[in-house]
């Protein structure tokens, strides 16, 4: 299942970016194309945050819809799976969008302010 290797690279670059602090939500858009199951990275998710900043944290997958551009008719139009076929017939296509796999938002929680040095705050 290759979704767990996504998920956890998603799940490093979250921990990264989040700097120590704890990571409540993550959205993620996933292209129609790029062959992720949303069920699989669900669940790939809770186990890949366990033991993380992240872990607890609930997963937002927005799907995108791929698009295309017929070679032979110069037609664009929608693609929701991999089967790349234009209206004409041709399956002279290229795919514009559909394949991206990003992170496009996390929510954290705000760090703590950090203890004051009572050394160098200290009045003589």
């Amino acid at each position: 299942m290759h979704e767990m290797a996504i998920t956890q690279s998603v799940i490093d670059a979250v921990c990264e970016h989040a700097a120590g602090r704890t990571v409540h939500s993550v959205t993620v858009e996933v292209g129609a194309l790029c062959a992720v199951v949303p069920d699989a990275m669900q669940f790939c998710f809770e186990l890949a945050a366990e033991g993380t900043v992240a872990e607890g944290a609930r997963l937002v997958i927005e799907q995108m819809l791929g698009t295309g551009e017929c070679r032979s008719c110069g037609a664009e139009f929608g693609l929701a799976d991999p089967i790349v076929l234009c209206r004409c017939g041709s399956a002279d296509v290229e795919i514009l969008s559909g394949r991206e796999l990003r992170v496009r938002s996390m929510e954290v929680s705000e760090a703590c302010a950090q203890p004051v040095d009572v050394a160098t705050t200290r009045q003589p």
